[in-house]
């Protein structure tokens, strides 16, 4: 028995829309917005992956700073090379971490994204190749592994309606295997030339989601089968129709909600109150690569900043418990394994970490020295506040994942 006193134990953080092709991409500065920034900044960053060697080493870093900033299960936008994915899952393997991954796919776009778009063809062929290789690999059962796969397209204005036809047929068939589909939605909404306006120009569609959802043809008409479902989980969400959310929420579909992202390329604000009140799953990304962070805290205090700044009775104080869960069990939920992990509910397996205030001078002194109210419940929920919003990595000294210790080397 370990006496962690005066640490604190949290559930492993659960960060639901990472991207391994921009490991070593955070702090892109040059690019703009997020159109501009993913052909200025992004898809050269992505290309290098094509370098066995490098990819390996970006794998090996991936994994370090995923432990280092307590992240034990995560949703992750892969690569578009095969080697660099064996690579990513067999580095994950080896720490013992949680993922799920798959290859970025992408079948048209800008000269910048040449070296990462393939055939229709083979855009099917990899991913189907990928699931077969990786997903439940590590124990050969949905429900016990650590390793998951995901379809991912980057997003529908880099594919084409061949793509999201073969996609849709494809997932269809993996869909009862457990396997996950992920991508991001609605994060830009710059009038006329932004992401959402020119996702929807581009498939002549009443919404962006409808892409995902089967109805990519002119005028939303059904083109081919829905990719939406419960180990669905799109990113950013920022500027979304309510139609959109109804049909989230009623597929089971989840939100990677990413405000540090958000913030850092000027993707806007995504409505904290609206987007609960549809009845999805809102759980935290880092986007890093968009985002300059690795440590869901620091998704958590910028979401808190964000949405108690939203205008007029939209804004909301956080609650530090909605805080936690939004970083650990609603990430669970949104990877459909709320029965498995995402807090210390007893039967579950045991991801949690290990925070030692002392590493963090400031975090120390506040946790000691802050003000506290007479009132026990209060006082706990600002001593839960403070520690979230405090958190850095050096805190993080020990990260557990169904019980064993993993290690950053």
């Amino acid at each position: 028995m370990f006496d962690h006193r005066p640490g604190f134990l949290l559930p492993g953080f659960v960060d639901t829309h990472i991207h391994f092709p921009q490991t070593f991409a955070g702090d892109a500065y040059g690019g703009g917005q997020l159109l501009e920034w993913l052909e200025l900044c992004m898809y050269p960053a992505e290309s290098r992956y094509a370098d066995p060697e490098f990819a390996l080493s970006a794998a090996t870093e991936f994994c370090a700073r995923r432990i280092a900033a307590g992240t034990t299960a995560a949703m992750v936008f892969g690569s578009a090379f095969p080697h660099a994915q064996d690579a990513l899952f067999t580095e994950t393997r080896r720490r013992g971490l949680r993922i799920v991954a798959g290859r970025g796919i992408q079948t048209t776009g800008a000269d910048a994204a040449a070296p990462l778009i393939t055939t229709e063809d083979d855009a099917i062929r990899l991913t189907s190749e990928e699931i077969d290789k990786w997903h439940a690999a590590d124990t050969g059962d949905v429900d016990t592994a650590l390793l998951h796969v995901a379809v991912v397209p980057r997003f529908s204005l880099a594919v084409t309606r061949t793509t999201l036809k073969n996609l849709g047929d494809l997932y269809d068939s993996v869909r009862e295997r457990g396997v996950y589909f992920h991508s991001h939605l609605n994060e830009n909404n710059r009038p006329g030339t932004g992401e959402v306006d020119a996702t929807k120009q581009a498939y002549d569609v009443a919404t962006y989601l409808d892409t995902y959802d089967g109805k990519f043809l002119p005028g939303s008409a059904v083109g081919g089968k829905s990719m939406l479902g419960k180990r669905t989980i799109l990113a950013h969400c920022v500027h979304c129709q309510d139609d959109e959310l109804r049909r989230m929420a009623e597929t089971g579909t989840s939100v990677a909600h990413c405000p540090v992202s958000q913030q850092f390329l000027g993707s806007g604000t995504m409505p904290w109150k609206r987007t609960l009140a549809s009845g999805v799953t809102v759980a935290a990304g880092t986007d890093y690569g968009g985002g300059d962070e690795w440590l869901i805290p620091q998704v958590l205090s910028a979401a808190f900043k964000v949405h108690i700044s939203e205008p007029g009775e939209q804004g909301v104080s956080m609650h530090p418990a909605e805080m936690l869960f939004t970083g650990t069990l609603a990430g669970a939920r949104a990877l459909d394994m709320e029965d498995r992990f995402g807090n210390f509910d007893v039967g579950k397996e045991a991801d949690f970490i290990v925070v030692e205030p002392a590493r963090v001078p400031a975090l120390e002194s506040t946790l000691a020295y802050g003000v506290r109210s007479d009132d026990p419940a209060l006082a706990r929920d600002q001593t839960l506040f403070a520690l979230l919003m405090g958190i850095r990595e050096p805190a993080i000294t020990e990260v557990y994942v169904r019980g064993r210790r993993v290690d950053v080397v």
